[in-house]
């Protein structure tokens, strides 16, 4: 009987694991990598420690899981209807006001985990800053994605520059989650994120049917 209890006692407690990452995202979001400390974690977690480097390894594994699960939950949405629809105009305007309403949304804290928890991360945690460059990265390709299909479908001039303009398509977007932090209204994020499609080019002209020359009458 003693054994027992003391096997059950060395037992690590079971827990929801989605439940504890979901929790360890919002403290992540709402410090930043270095400021949130593990006995932090563990008690939104509901945890200890042994507990929460069995699940997910170390504080820095656990971060970036908790990255991913920010992406694919509020931004798996609108990126894919991003792509999806037809006018590259309304397409970069609706993103836009998805996002900020994504930034200042009540049901969390305020900004981007991708972008403010990269802030005051020590250079000694190389795959951390290397995994969150990666998503800023992913981000911006995926802009630059949604302006070449829209030269391919004439609705942009083929000599727009993509990096560039996807470029600040994307610190736009990350401007607006450092802003999301500063207290502002939704109402004066969205004035913002309006700017967003006047970054984009002029519509392509469309071409003019050629006009066949008349046939020369000989007098």
């Amino acid at each position: 009987m003693a054994s027992d209890k003391a096997k059950h006692r060395g037992r690590p407690r079971e827990f929801d694991r989605q439940q504890a990452l979901e929790r360890a995202l919002k403290i992540f979001w709402e410090k930043g990598f270095e400021p949130a400390s593990v006995a932090e974690l563990c008690c939104a977690m509901e945890i200890n420690p042994p507990s929460l480097y069995a699940a997910f390894g170390n504080k820095s594994a656990l971060f970036l899981e908790a990255a991913r699960q920010y992406e694919r939950t509020y931004w798996a949405a609108p990126n894919k209807a991003l792509m999806e629809e037809a006018d590259v105009y309304k397409a970069i305007r609706e993103y836009f006001d998805s996002a900020a309403r994504i930034l200042l949304s009540p049901d969390a804290p305020c900004g981007c985990l991708v972008t403010l928890g990269a802030i005051n991360i020590s250079s000694s945690e190389v795959e951390i800053i290397s995994e969150l460059k990666k998503l800023r990265n992913d981000m911006r390709n995926l802009f630059a994605e949604r302006l070449r299909i829209a030269i391919k479908a004439g609705q942009i001039p083929p000599d727009t520059d993509v990096p560039a303009l996807s470029g600040a398509l994307n610190a736009l977007l990350e401007g607006l989650a450092l802003q999301a932090r500063q207290g502002l209204f939704l109402s004066e994020l969205k004035a913002m994120a309006a700017f967003a499609p006047r970054l984009l080019p002029p519509p392509a002209p469309a071409e003019r049917p050629k006009m066949k020359a008349a046939p020369l009458t000989l007098l």
